[in-house]
């Protein structure tokens, strides 16, 4: 059954589907906290959601270590599926991927632990996709920096505890720092390092 769950579950389409991803992605990123539509492309094993899976079909490859949450490390369907569909080996700690899939981000470890680049090399960084169940059902948050006009604001959910707090130390690091896709059912939000968070409108 691992097999036949790590085999299917691709892009139908790789290179035409892996193009729209990637439109949305960086559409996502140069408009940070709006959102981009992603469809169901993807058809991975649980509990690694199908918007989860088309980024990584994406952006990840075989120089591109790949670290797993503990609820997707769990799932030994999940970790052949990425090796067979991206060739991306796993990370064994935070600081060594480029990406992290996260599952269950109400119980993600500290922003700090994974990779924060360097002053010369900034995108030595990892770039940390988080499974959300909405973008807009939980706490509105409201974002300002560059590619954000005036104010734009989201409401996902789950984040981690104190995700605030930890977003304003996050980039307090720039140019170093971890960058952020929240993937949702129907769309992605991306949020770089330079963009700034709070919890109420000024």
């Amino acid at each position: 059954m691992v097999l036949a769950e790590h085999i299917t579950g691709g892009f139908g389409d790789p290179v035409f589907n892996a193009q729209s991803v990637f439109r949305s992605v960086m559409g996502a990123i140069a408009r940070p906290g709006t959102v981009s539509p992603v469809a169901s492309l993807a058809g991975p094993p649980a509990p690694l959601s199908p918007t989860a899976a088309a980024i990584a079909l994406t952006l990840c490859d075989q120089d591109t270590p790949v670290w797993l949450d503990a609820s997707l490390r769990g799932s030994e369907a999940v970790a052949s599926w990425i090796g067979f569909h991206t060739g991306a080996p796993l990370a064994h700690t935070p600081a060594d991927a480029h990406f992290a899939l996260v599952a269950d981000p109400a119980s993600l470890m500290a922003l700090e632990n994974f990779a924060q680049g360097t002053q010369e090399y900034p995108d030595r960084s990892t770039t940390l996709v988080f499974q959300v169940a909405s973008l807009t059902a939980g706490e509105t948050l409201f974002f300002e920096g560059p590619g954000i006009e005036r104010v734009a604001t989201l409401a996902p959910t789950p984040l981690p505890r104190h995700f605030i707090e930890q977003w304003k130390q996050n980039r307090a690091r720039f140019p170093r720092g971890v960058d952020l896709i929240l993937a949702a059912g129907d769309g992605i939000a991306c949020l770089p390092r330079s963009t700034r968070i709070r919890a109420s409108e000024a």
